[in-house]
Parts: structure tokens; sequence; C-alpha cells
């Protein structure tokens, strides 16, 4: 959206649609379905088995990023890409239009078990419904800050902001495998760590 014409508008659009659903669908589940199954089955995901289960895939991706086993299905998805052609949101949006990026927005930023940990926290803390609304919002501002500062610093700086894009587009190139087996491995060590205490304990 960056790339395209009027991206402050889009980039906004997109926002908008995006902060629509996450914040009204958390609303909604955190006042009405409070003791509902979705919540409670989303607390049992976060045992320390899952956490251990989570950990060892997150170190799998890592290795098999860091040997290089992964580029060869790169290779064929992105011969299928070419052949498909890019998705229809993306597609959407290369039309520049800022209703169609609101749209895109609201129908892409859907509830995640993340999300739903977030709000079973939330609604467990006990606050006051002006309280719970205020942390809704903020959990959901802090979620899409990768939309809120690109928007924001363009707005600001956008002959600056395409140029640093290109500078960091170029460094990823380089560097960016590297960088995500990094961070992969240390995620995934922690999480099977935080799952071995909690499971010991």
């Amino acid at each position: 959206m960056m790339l395209l014409r009027n991206p402050i508008r889009l980039m906004a659009s997109y926002l908008a649609g995006a902060l629509l659903t996450s914040v009204t669908l958390g609303l909604v589940i955190v006042f009405s379905f409070e003791s509902s199954s979705t919540v409670n089955t989303t607390q049992h995901t976060l045992s320390p088995a899952a956490t251990i289960a989570l950990g060892g895939l997150v170190l799998v991706v890592a290795f098999v990023l860091g040997t290089g086993r992964h580029e060869r299905l790169a290779a064929r998805r992105r011969v299928r890409s070419r052949d498909k052609g890019p998705p229809r949101w993306r597609q959407a949006l290369g039309k520049g239009s800022a209703r169609v990026a609101f749209v895109v927005g609201a129908v892409l930023t859907l509830p995640g078990a993340i999300y739903l940990a977030g709000l079973y926290r939330i609604d467990h803390l006990n606050y006051s419904t002006p309280a719970t609304v205020g942390l809704v919002v903020g959990f959901n501002l802090v979620m899409l800050l990768l939309l809120e500062v690109p928007l924001l610093v363009f707005a600001v700086a956008p002959g600056r902001t395409v140029t640093a894009m290109d500078q960091a587009k170029a460094w990823m190139g380089l560097h960016g495998r590297q960088l995500l087996v990094t961070i992969l491995g240390i995620v995934g060590a922690l999480l099977v760590i935080k799952g071995v205490i909690e499971l010991l304990s």
C-alpha cells in the first residue's frame, strides 16, 4: 500500500477496517461469550505440553530454514504464484480504493488463538465495563502496531520512508534468513524451557 497512489488514505482505511472488526469482535467475546467453549478451549491450548510442542515446532522450522531445505519448496511456490498471479485481496488493494482497503482490512483481521487468549485474560481481570473496553481497545492498538507505525512514519516523512523501505528490503534480502533463523531459535528454545518449567512446577 505504501507504494501505491494515496498510500496514507489506503493504510488509514485498512487500519480502520481492521480495528472495526477486531475491537467489535473482542468486545462481543468479552461481554457475551466469556464462559463459552471458544474461550475455554483457548485456555487449554496454552498448557505446558502444548507450549513444549509449539516450541519444538518452532525449532524444527528454524532448523529447516537454517539448512536451506525450504528452498526447493519455496521455488515451487514461486512458480505457482507466478502462474496464479497475486491473491484477490492484493489485486483489490492494488486498485487504490480506500473503500476496498477498508473492506479488506475488516475481512482479513479475524481473531486468532493469541487474541482469544488475551481476551480471556482481560475478562478474568474483572475490571469495570469502561476499563475493560479500554483494555480491549488498547490491546488491539498494540496488536496492530505493524500497521500503525508505517502509517505514522509515512505521514510524517513520505520521501524518507520510501527510501528506508528500499534499503530495508535490500538488507533483508541479504540477511533476512539468518535473522529469522536466530529469532525462531531463541523463541523456540524459550517456549520449550517455559513449558518444561510449568510442567515440573
